[in-house]
Parts: C-alpha cells; sequence; structure tokens
C-alpha cells in the first residue's frame, strides 16, 4: 500500500475569524441555501466566509456524477428544481452586498437543460435585487446541449466560467463522464457568439500530470481565446477519492503564470497552491475595466 504524501508547509490555512464566518453561515442556513465551499470541502472557505464572500452552489447538493477527486455528493435521481431557490439566491447576494458573485451548480444530467433555465432564473433574481453586482457563472457541460448553452448565454453573464479540470490523459481516471474535446468546444463556442462575455477555466495539478501537459493544456485553452484561468494544487477529500500525485510548488505555479500571461497572452493567470475557481473572483472586475468589451 502506497503511503500518503505528507503535505508540504506552503499549503497551511490561515485560522478563520469564526465571528465573520458564523455570520455568512447563519444567513446561508437562514436562506437555506449551498455553496461549493461547503459541499466540496475548500480549503479557503475561512478566508472567503471572513471576507463576506461565497461562490453559490445550485440544484444540489447532489450531483449526478461521480468524479473520483470531488467531495460533492452523488445523486443521479431525478429531482425536480426548486422554483424559490433564485429568489433566496438574489436575496443573499442583496444581503451580502456582493459587488461580484459566483453561481455554479453540480452536474444535473437528468434534466433537459442540464438546469441552464435555472441559471437564467438566478441571473435574473439577483439583477432584480443587485442591479450593479457582476455576475460569474460556473457552469458544467451541459452533455454538449448547445441549445441549453444558448439559453445561459442570453441571460448575458458577465463571465462564463467553465473548468477543464486536468489534461486529456487523466480524463478517463478524473472525469470518466466528461469530454476533454467537449469541454473545450463550450468555451470556444462561447467566446464566438458572445464575444462580450470573459471566458474563464480551471485546472487542477498534482493528480499525475506533468508540466509539459500542463502547458500543453494552457496552449488548447489559448487557441480557443479563453481569457482567464486558474490553476491550483489537488488536494484528496478522502481515502475513497483519488489520491495526491504530487505537491507543485510554489515556485512552479508562479513558471505556469509566466507561461500563461507573458508567453500565451492570457488576460490573467491565477496560479498557486491554494488557488480555486472561485478564488479571489472579485478581482475580475479590475481586469474588466482595464479590458473593457
Amino acid at each position: 500500500m502506497v503511503s500518503a504524501l505528507l503535505k508540504p508547509n506552503w499549503l497551511r490555512v490561515k485560522a478563520p475569524q469564526k465571528e465573520r464566518i458564523g455570520k455568512i453561515s447563519d444567513l446561508l442556513l437562514d436562506l437555506n441555501l449551498n455553496t461549493v465551499c461547503q459541499e466540496a470541502s475548500c480549503p479557503n472557505i475561512g478566508e472567503c466566509f471572513a471576507g463576506g464572500t461565497a461562490t453559490f452552489l445550485i440544484m444540489g447538493p447532489g450531483c449526478s456524477r461521480r468524479c473520483p477527486y470531488c467531495d460533492i455528493d452523488f445523486d443521479n435521481s431525478p429531482r425536480s428544481l426548486d422554483p424559490s431557490e433564485p429568489l433566496r439566491l438574489g436575496e443573499a447576494v442583496f444581503r451580502m452586498r456582493l459587488s461580484h458573485v459566483v453561481i455554479t451548480s453540480v452536474n444535473r444530467d437528468d434534466l433537459v437543460d442540464g438546469g441552464a433555465s435555472q441559471f437564467v432564473s438566478c441571473i435574473e433574481e439577483v439583477r432584480k435585487r443587485s442591479p450593479f453586482t457582476t455576475i460569474e457563472l460556473l457552469i458544467p457541460d451541459l452533455c454538449g446541449n448547445w441549445e441549453a448553452l444558448n439559453t445561459v448565454m442570453h441571460a448575458a453573464p458577465n463571465v462564463l466560467n467553465h473548468n477543464i479540470e486536468t489534461v486529456p490523459r487523466l480524463y478517463p481516471r478524473v472525469r470518466p463522464q466528461a469530454i476533454y474535446e467537449r469541454s473545450l468546444e463550450l468555451l470556444k463556442r462561447v467566446r464566438e457568439s458572445w464575444p462580450k462575455a470573459y471566458t474563464k477555466s480551471g485546472l487542477m495539478v498534482g493528480l499525475g500530470e506533468t508540466d509539459e501537459e500542463v502547458i500543453s493544456v494552457l496552449e488548447d485553452l489559448r487557441l480557443n481565446q479563453v481569457d482567464i484561468v486558474t490553476i491550483g494544487q489537488y488536494l484528496s477529500p478522502g481515502p475513497k477519492h483519488l489520491p495526491v500525485a504530487r505537491f507543485v510548488s510554489p515556485s512552479q505555479f508562479e513558471s505556469y503564470q509566466y507561461e500563461g500571461e507573458k508567453k500565451l497572452g492570457f488576460l490573467q493567470v491565477v496560479s498557486s497552491p491554494l488557488t480555486r475557481s472561485s478564488y479571489h473572483a472579485g478581482e475580475v472586475q479590475r481586469l474588466m475595466s482595464s479590458h473593457p468589451r
């Protein structure tokens, strides 16, 4: 049996401010809302909750896919959508006074449109209550249903994020129900049909990929005109999930950033051991100001 790798010092997380975390947790409990911060055991939950932000997880918490890296519960049984969820989410954004909100979802392959209509309803309710809040969606691949993608994009999110997650060689093991080329096509379609939206993607490292494969993925994303990329260290949620194959050094994360921004021309590459797809997402507002569309 292979022993687990020891977590290096650079992955230490500061103790959260309990008082601020409690306020956000109470608000989410009051409005019966889920966050990916809680459901996916994000290591940055303390920092984000203490800062008054959260990434809302809609249509969950159960996911219709069983990806072996993810800590979100598996549930592929057909479930109806909650029509009050967008209203409650809009209220949360209003109460939290968010200038930028990230809305993501579990995979809902049991739904004809993959949940596209619920994303649209959430956008509409946020804009009713908080018209100046910029909206970032982190969506699943919708099983390649491009009409569903059209439905989402007609609601005009400011940022459309879809994570590529890992290198193509590892897809059968890491994302067995996903297709690398399909995810690239989704991002390409958004850029071609909705040029005012900023496109974003992210990947994990430490699952068995090589640095050369990471750069190759960055090249693929840039060829499909993705604007923003996040790169972070994979951390195994538990013994039933994929193990960590390597801990990537901070200097290598800096190298990914340099390669992406200076050589490939991404508008922004956020790359560090604790980076996650929604980490410091509000900084995208500065990017939109300096690169208006």
